[in-house]
């Protein structure tokens, strides 16, 4: 049997989960690794990455050359998948690394394990999400919706003190803003956890501003996600650090994200 994505002697059984035994390396059979494949369960397919539980207390992302989008076009705001573009998992996936060692590295608590870049997988720790996932927004520079919304009371581009801010993920309610008062009212995040969430948010904000700010690049804003990790329920941050979580500037030039993880990655 062989498989669609170029595994021989594999496939999927039943409940989607991989089987087999030698992957093809490049075209061509440039090459044979003889690995036997981890038996695998999809759990989530999510717009730009999918989830599988490997099986042995990991789970594994497997990010997608799928960007978001609208009629074509990217943007990473966007909740819908507009188009694909070759190279986009990797270069995701490359960046997302680079970022989480260094984190892991200045002691600041990730589920991130390891990654194979040329099969655009990184295995991560299982992590439980807050409801149904909360997202974290760091803010350097008024810009965006916090613009939008507040215009009246500052400048575009006006310097911004490390301004956290949560949404919680829901497509169909254009991902509302969120209060620490009501995350913990709906039972969501607690307001200890929520003083954790902020606190992690500037120390790896921080992180990444300062890899930017040494190749001339500043950092306007990114988005986090975290989850809850192991019996002990450990705030940790989750998902991926790449070009799509971020809106940076060089000068006066926006710099789009593609580009962005291109220029980190040279």
């Amino acid at each position: 049997m062989v498989a669609t994505d170029g595994r021989e002697n594999s496939g999927r059984d039943a409940a989607g989960r991989w089987y087999g035994g030698e992957r093809s390396t490049g075209s061509g059979m440039v090459g044979m690794v003889a690995a036997q494949e981890v038996l695998m369960r999809l759990i989530y397919e999510g717009k730009t990455k999918d989830v599988y539980d490997r099986g042995d207390g990991a789970y594994v992302l497997r990010f997608k050359d799928d960007v978001t989008g609208t009629n074509g076009t990217f943007d990473p705001g966007a909740n819908t998948v507009g188009l694909s573009i070759e190279g986009a998992g990797r270069a995701g996936l490359r960046l997302t690394k680079l970022f989480f060692e260094k984190i892991n590295a200045a002691g600041i608590a990730t589920h991130f394990v390891d990654a194979d870049v040329e099969r655009r997988e990184m295995t991560v720790l299982p992590a439980e999400p807050f409801g149904d996932g909360v997202e974290v927004i760091l803010r350097y520079r008024a810009v965006g919706s916090f613009y939008r919304r507040y215009g009246k009371y500052c400048r575009k581009g006006q310097a911004l003190d490390a301004y956290v801010e949560a949404t919680l993920k829901d497509d169909e309610r254009n991902d509302p803003l969120i209060t620490a008062e009501a995350l913990a009212m709906l039972g969501i995040m607690g307001r200890d956890e929520y003083e954790t969430v902020v606190e992690m948010t500037r120390r790896v904000g921080a992180l990444v501003r300062d890899e930017l700010a040494g190749r001339g690049i500043e950092l306007y804003d990114i988005k986090f996600e975290f989850g809850r990790v192991g019996p002990e329920k450990r705030i940790t941050l989750i998902d991926e650090i790449s070009g799509g979580n971020m809106r940076a500037y060089r000068g006066e030039e926006y710099i789009e994200p593609l580009r962005l993880e291109r220029l980190l990655l040279e």
